[in-house]
């Protein structure tokens, strides 16, 4: 059988044309990979560039079309109406975002399985499988695997137009992103031959171009500029992530960040699902009708947001084949309907990060909305009605913004100088998720709260559960959750040699320390009253360190040790 080939709809091809570019050698360039579009631009000596493709396009679609055949010269084209052509046949694999690093009990990947490809799942905690459909048969990859494709392309296209090789990267990641998540992106850029220098939260890319805009404007002036507060609203296909920077002399500080896994792919399922209600029973079988008539819908009902941007209703047909048509006027107040707990999760994420950073809407110098949601009219209200504003902050490209700051991270971290300091920029990250292990049975113990500053180094004082336990085992866990069960398993090991003692005489110290690469290591030693030095090996793990089927090892660990290496905590140090 001859091996499956396959192509990127990047529309990268080389048609001989010369590109002229300034960019310098060393600088690493900026990709931003949304959902749905993905864009890469680089620090060009003088200013940022975003990069086209061949056919003047500085937005591409992120899907991959797998092919049984020798892909015709650089790619296939990524106009409109090829890309529907490829999404009504099940070649077209897109989403990747929302699946990486997502085991198949996930809520995300069970919603994803109405999409006109397959997403195979066990429900057993593992990661899904997804497919493509190749003549009427399904070939089985992996979301990594789609994504390192998929950057192959996007390497061969910046070196066609840089001419020079491209190694470095900065890529944009959601805020939600858990460490499991983040190292699966890092592998597909292994894989596609790059080299991650920031992995960077979308709203933090965008703090960091504000940051250079507001300090453009002070030099302009002549002036020492005073700092402003910001909020960074980021909406796009797949996730919806907020932020709240204080921007000051070209450093900009998160001072709180959140997200969620919620966006224009939500709202699109919801209103297919409204549009046509029996949508799961009559796409159960992910023939090759059911993927075209999915396919459809699909296109239909993007079409229709887009419309419902601009204008107040639409006209909905759609044939969906077997005697199932569609044909009905929405409005945009159903739209709004159908989708009321997305926008609520959207106004509840802002809520949340203004009462965390400690600002009030009323010292917010700017309120930036961008994303390729941001511009449905709801969500335009929905953030100038909480922040309090008549205006949104105007200045960047709603579209560009984040891959603009990517490549501005990749020129600061390749070492770039610019003679007007234009690149004098730092930006000081916070956590977006708390770190803790498990302890007091199955309570989730933050020794780094979110939103902590990073670099980051706190530690915690642990105490044996049981007489005479001479063992310990810490789990390390990432989230927000009270319990364990609600939180992201990143990894464990077990402490031995505590010497025997009564239940809350030994002081087991867990410290972890977040580097300005974003490494978390966990160290650990056990220390016992009246010694000045600790009484076991001192122990340090890089975390994660599972990886898959790490939705069985909690269970696992439970199994095997039930509370009998349980830990309980005693005091927090700073």
């Amino acid at each position: 059988m001859a091996e499956l080939q396959y192509t990127v709809a990047s529309d990268s091809e080389n048609t001989g044309e010369e590109k002229s570019s300034s960019a310098f050698p060393e600088s690493a360039i900026g990709i931003d990979i949304g959902t749905s579009q993905c864009s890469i631009a680089v620090w060009n000596g003088s200013q940022i560039e975003v990069l086209k493709n061949t056919r003047n396009q500085k937005l591409m679609r992120s899907y991959v079309t797998f092919k049984d055949e020798t892909p015709s010269a650089g790619g296939v084209t990524s106009n409109q109406l090829l890309h529907e052509r490829e999404v009504l046949s099940g070649a077209a694999i897109f989403n990747m975002k929302r699946l990486i690093g997502r085991v198949d009990t996930d809520p995300v990947v069970s919603a994803s399985k109405s999409l006109p490809f397959l997403v195979q799942t066990l429900g057993i905690g593992v990661r899904p499988l997804i497919a493509a459909l190749v003549n009427n048969a399904w070939r089985s990859t992996t979301p990594e695997e789609v994504l390192a494709i998929f950057l192959v392309e996007l390497r061969a296209m910046a070196e066609l137009q840089l001419k020079r090789p491209i190694r470095n990267v900065v890529l944009t990641v959601p805020a939600s992103f858990s460490r499991f998540q983040l190292t699966r992106i890092e592998r597909a850029c292994a894989m596609a031959g790059l080299h991650v220098l920031r992995l960077m939260p979308e709203p933090t890319a965008v703090a960091l171009l504000y940051a250079q805009q507001q300090q453009q404007i002070v030099h302009e002036n002549m002036g020492s500029g005073s700092e402003k507060n910001a909020l960074i609203f980021n909406l796009g296909a797949g996730y919806c992530d907020v932020a709240v920077t204080a921007t000051a002399g070209g450093v900009s500080q998160i001072k709180a960040i959140t997200g969620a896994a919620i966006g224009g792919e939500d709202m699109l399922q919801n209103l297919m699902r409204y549009l046509f209600p029996d949508l799961d029973r009559l796409f159960s079988n992910h023939s090759t009708n059911d993927i075209k008539s999915m396919a459809v819908l699909r296109i239909a009902t993007e079409d229709a947001i887009r419309k419902l941007c601009s204008q107040t209703s639409v006209q909905v047909d759609v044939d969906l084949g077997n005697e199932n048509n569609i044909c009905k006027v929405l409005d945009r107040k159903e739209f709004e309907e159908v989708n009321k707990q997305v926008f609520e999760k959207c106004e509840s994420l802002i809520t949340e990060c203004l009462h965390d950073s400690k600002v009030n809407v009323e010292d917010l110098s700017d309120v930036i909305l961008v994303g390729g949601c941001s511009y449905i009219p709801k969500i335009q209200n929905l953030v100038k009605a909480i922040c309090k504003r008549e205006e949104l902050y105007s200045e960047m490209n709603q579209l560009e913004a984040a891959v603009s700051g990517a490549a501005l991270e990749g020129a600061v971290a390749s070492g770039i100088s610019d003679p007007f300091g234009s690149l004098d920029l730092l930006t000081i990250q916070a956590t977006p998720l708390a770190l803790g292990i498990r302890a007091d049975g199955n309570t989730f113990s933050p020794i780094i709260p979110k939103n902590t500053t990073m670099p980051a180094r706190k530690e915690q004082v642990f105490t044996t559960s049981h007489d005479n336990q001479t063992e310990a085992l810490v789990v390390v866990y990432e989230g927000g959750g009270k319990t364990v069960e609600e939180n992201q398993l990143l990894g464990f090991f077990k402490i031995g040699g505590i010497p025997s003692a009564a239940k809350g005489v030994p002081e087991i110290i867990v410290c972890m320390d977040i580097d300005a690469g974003n490494v978390l290591r966990v160290f650990a030693w056990v220390m016992m009253p009246g010694n000045e030095h600790p009484v076991t090996p001192f122990m340090e793990v890089r975390m994660p360190t599972v990886d898959d089927g790490h939705g069985w090892c909690g269970e696992a660990l439970l199994r095997a040790y039930g509370s009998a290496l349980d830990l309980v905590t005693v005091q927090k140090r700073v």
